[in-house]
């Protein structure tokens, strides 16, 4: 551990929750009983960071859990102003944008919280099975619409969407981490053929039933493409006009990582000349919205508002990987470090 001065005040940033039994008090009494093994550190906790607080709220703490990891907050300035800081940490799988080179030059510890693989990847699945299914849709006209036309629930099965399979057919995904990862043992349970790009390699025999390709070969591919890559200078717009033009016609495409990693307006052609039949987005660029984008008036999309993360379960296993992660960092043998 970084030299820290006594006691080690920290500042939990730990939201509301929306739905549910799990109330933030119950949140907050894991929080407790998880770090009650290290009762030097001086813990206060807040709720939701607020933007324009931010300074007054990180005051004098050692640590910081929960900060906001968007562009232009961990940078050489905010950090001037909280000299003490020597441990931040997201409650997420995203690393944000900061400032690598000031975090090592200052001697910070910086942790993410990989707590929502299986539930994001979930998500994911459920967002393709739905553009593929259409189950709402028909329940809804079995359950009224039919009625309204005398005889019509006699004249045979009434199939109002496409329905597409998916067994046999090749699922691109872009972003082999722990997320991708899920995604693909789930995809190769619905039988699907499991291509992947990613920056780095990935060696081991539980990455052996995917083939590993160029991003170009994954493009021209792909029946469905999942993209789960962090948002990087790489990354921002990597799915344009003309990586479309390069997709198979009628490709399904998935985004639960970061709206800015696609074009929306090259996103918005495809979908109106179905060259994308359908498109699955939890994320889309500039979240939070302060009103309607023109996707939102693609019939052929299901659009949600960054809630694939959000399950119960996630949230407390957040809690517990993160506070494990101070107390290790406290211990001196630190976990889940950004490097």
């Amino acid at each position: 551990m970084s030299e820290c001065r006594e006691p080690i005040k920290v500042r939990i940033f730990q939201s509301d929750v929306s739905g549910g039994n799990l109330t933030r008090e119950k949140l907050l009494d894991i929080w407790k009983e998880k770090l009650s093994v290290c009762p030097e550190l001086d813990v206060s906790y807040y709720g939701r960071m607020k933007m324009d607080d931010i300074d007054e709220e990180v005051g004098d703490a050692d640590a910081v859990i929960g900060l906001f990891i968007a562009p232009g907050i961990i940078t050489k300035e905010f950090l001037d102003r909280h000299p003490h800081l020597r441990y931040i940490a997201t409650l997420s799988h995203g690393l944000g944008s900061y400032d690598k080179e000031e975090i090592k030059r200052r001697g910070i510890t910086y942790t993410n919280t990989v707590s929502g693989d299986v539930t994001i990847a979930q998500y994911a699945m459920a967002m393709l099975l739905d553009l593929c299914n259409n189950v709402a849709i028909h329940d809804d006209f079995y359950k009224h619409k039919i009625w309204s036309t005398p005889g019509a629930a006699k004249n045979g099965v009434k199939i109002l969407t496409r329905q597409f399979e998916l067994y046999g057919k090749t699922i691109g995904i872009i972003g082999l981490g722990s997320i991708g990862y899920r995604m693909a043992v789930m995809a190769q349970g619905f039988g699907m053929k499991v291509i992947a790009y990613s920056r780095h390699k990935k060696c081991g025999d539980k990455y052996a039933f995917i083939e590993q390709v160029t991003l170009d070969e994954l493009l021209n591919r792909s029946d469905v493409i999942s993209i789960h890559c962090p948002l990087t200078e790489e990354s921002r717009n990597m799915i344009d006009a003309d990586a479309i033009a390069r997709m198979k016609d009628g490709v399904i495409l998935i985004n639960t990582a970061r709206g800015e990693i696609i074009d929306e307006n090259a996103l918005k052609d495809a979908l109106d000349s179905k060259k994308i039949s359908a498109a699955g987005l939890d994320v889309v660029c500039g979240e939070p919205l302060d009103g309607p984008i023109p996707l939102m008036q693609c019939d052929n999309t299901r659009i949600t508002q960054h809630i694939a993360f959000a399950t119960p379960e996630a949230k407390i296993r957040a809690i517990e990987i993160a506070a494990d992660n101070l107390i290790n960092w406290y211990k001196g043998t630190p976990t889940s470090v950004i490097k």
